[in-house]
């Protein structure tokens, strides 16, 4: 079901594409020239409106989120693509431009959300036995419930015996369910013959497939449910040489054209509070081993060298400037350096002090996990999750990471550098 509203989606996606290219048409003969500025134009809109979660399931639900979505979308996408086309002669009509920009930003929102909504609305509930006990287990199938729009639905949970799930799974033709659900495989245990010699009967799905892909994290209880599965995948977790091209490129790249940036911060830095402009920290990164990490200083010389834990205890402490560069970031760009030694990847778990790193893994035990890959500048956790202040809010913000580094691959990566946009613009999130 999750599959099928992921489809909706893209199906969605390039029914707007389309028409972008149709409403275009209207405004100008076509050309070789055009036509490949219009491509530019309209890839860089739709991914802007996916950098703004536009095609989220939650912001369906809400027409102001929407709107709000593809506006936002619509313009970042629309500088975007000012970049490249800028250099074309002749470059598309301003009215090509303003037409375009019109129709995906109050049009679109109003058109996506009507299908959206009219699809799923019809599309059947995929209805779930649940192998597992309900007091384990509801908590979270209520929040895949939610996150698939009512789309998963579940039918009974079971803690069965060979009798009983054989009667289940027979009791008529038409069944009230559409697949069995592995919650915890150690009740499965004792039903394995039934479900292997009843298969052709009713599809056998596993909890971890069904929770990844609707919320895209992993919660501490799955991995607790799934231990034998999940350590496995984590004991094969390695680091992709193409991931570290990418962050030599980007990195050098940044460190080349953001120059004049370094140097008018770090004057303006040492002009407020003196030097330094820049403050080295120990940080844990790959396989819990410490590194030292730059950063344009954004706090006062007398507070604490080591900062405070929480940002509401920093906040007596922060310079005027550093009021300026946190919430867009600008005090982490240092970092890049840091990417371009090797410390840390582009994109990663955040890195965190040694002694919260420590404090944390005592706290939750499946935390060290976090640093079989290397720490980043922007992840999913940090454009997924807000600044965690508490155990239950780490614990949570811990899923996200989690879900990274065990389904790391370049098209994630891409997707977290566009919410990195829409993290940074709606300053989410904090250090």
């Amino acid at each position: 079901m999750i599959k099928r509203i992921a489809n909706l989606k893209y199906l969605i996606a390039t029914f707007l594409f389309v028409t972008l290219f149709f409403i275009q048409s209207l405004t100008l003969t076509w050309t070789p020239g055009y036509a490949f500025q219009a491509l530019i134009l309209n890839v860089a809109i739709m991914l802007g409106i996916y950098a703004f979660r536009g095609f989220d399931n939650l912001t369906t639900y809400s027409l102001n989120s929407c709107i709000v979505s593809y506006i936002s979308g619509t313009v970042l996408g629309v500088l975007f693509a000012l970049i490249p086309i800028v250099f074309f002669t002749p470059r598309l009509p301003r009215l090509t431009f303003f037409v375009t920009a019109a129709v995906s930003g109050l049009i679109f929102p109003f058109l996506s959300c009507v299908l959206m909504r009219y699809t799923i609305k019809h599309l059947p509930p995929r209805r779930y036995l649940v192998i597992g006990r309900e007091e384990d287990l509801g908590p979270i199938l209520e929040e895949v419930k939610k996150a698939s729009m009512g789309k998963i639905e579940i039918y009974s949970y079971m803690n069965p015996s060979a009798a009983t799930l054989t009667e289940a799974i027979s009791f008529e033709d038409v069944k009230p369910f559409d697949a069995i659900l592995i919650g915890d495989p150690k009740l499965a245990k004792d039903v394995e013959d039934v479900l292997s010699q009843r298969s052709g009967e009713v599809g056998v799905e596993y909890l971890p497939v069904v929770v990844e892909s609707a919320l895209h994290r992993i919660p501490m209880k799955l991995i607790d449910l799934f231990s034998d599965y999940y350590d496995v995948v984590f004991s094969q977790i390695h680091i992709s040489h193409r991931k570290r091209v990418v962050d030599l490129v980007i990195s050098s790249f940044a460190l080349l054209v953001l120059s004049p940036l370094f140097l008018i911060l770090w004057l303006l830095i040492v002009i407020e509070d003196g030097r330094p402009g820049i403050f080295t920290q120990e940080r844990v990164g790959l396989n819990n081993k410490t590194f030292r990490i730059h950063k344009f200083r954004s706090m006062k010389k007398t507070s604490e060298s080591e900062g405070s834990k929480y940002a509401t205890q920093q906040g007596n402490n922060i310079t005027r400037l550093g009021r300026i560069m946190r919430p867009i970031r600008l005090d982490e760009i240092p970092q890049f350096y840091d990417i371009f030694k090797g410390n840390m990847s582009f994109i990663g778990p955040r890195p965190e002090q040694p002694r919260f790193a420590e404090e944390l893994a005592t706290e939750l035990r499946y935390y060290k996990l976090r640093h079989k890959l290397k720490t980043g500048l922007s992840g999913w956790a940090q454009t997924n999750y807000k600044y965690a202040a508490t155990i239950e809010e780490q614990e949570k913000k811990l899923s996200y990471d989690l879900y990274y580094v065990k389904n790391q691959s370049t098209m994630l990566d891409l997707q977290i550098i566009l919410k990195t946009f829409e993290t940074v613009v709606f300053r989410k999130g904090a250090k």
